[in-house]
């Protein structure tokens, strides 16, 4: 089970396009997704299942990308941890060969990611506090341009026209680490 996390700068800079995205490229390792919040959305439960595919919430869309299953986590940031980990135990005994993406910044403060992506703007104005804690641990950066290309280097930046569309060059080395970290699992 190989975890990512998509975190971003601040609220409508793309995460959830970004998701989405993700989901629908890489179909062949059926996403448990997961939206994380501090925000209060009507549930008594920190964690439910949506089971509606649409475009009415973040977790029905990532059921419309492809996801298999879409959760929404409503949690303090200190009530994060003891919510995740047991959550993420029991699903890798349940169900070993699927993958998890989370949508947060502050999830890499009780779990280490094999693959972290944060989105973000030109300008860092009104930029979340936690953006710091995910802008530590990532493994590239995405961003919306005019058109696709990529900044090679150690992290490299992804430029994409529409985050739901993941370009060829982005695909190719995600994949690439998403083998890496199957195969670190298993060794």
């Amino acid at each position: 089970m190989a975890i990512v996390v998509v975190g971003g700068s601040s609220r409508g800079v793309g995460k959830t396009a970004l998701v989405c995205g993700l989901i629908a490229a890489l179909p062949e390792f059926r996403w448990i997704a997961v939206k994380i919040t501090s925000h209060e959305h009507g549930n008594p439960r920190p964690l439910w299942e949506e089971s509606n595919a649409g475009q009415g919430t973040d977790t029905s869309r990532y059921l419309a990308a492809g996801a298999g299953r879409a959760l929404l986590l409503t949690a303090q940031p200190d009530e994060l941890g003891p919510v995740v980990c047991p959550w993420l135990q029991s699903l890798r005994e349940q169900e070993p060969l699927a993958h998890v993406i989370f949508e947060s910044n502050r999830v890499v403060e009780c779990v280490q990611p094999d693959l972290c992506l944060v989105v973000a703007e030109n300008s860092r104005q009104d930029c979340k506090p936690s953006f710091s804690i995910v802008e530590r641990q990532k493994h590239a950066t995405v961003a919306q341009a005019r058109q696709d290309s990529v900044i090679a280097g150690a992290k490299p930046v992804f430029q994409l026209a529409a985050f739901e569309h993941i370009s060829p060059e982005m695909l190719a080395w995600l994949r690439e680490q998403m083998q890496a970290a199957a195969k670190m699992t298993t060794d």
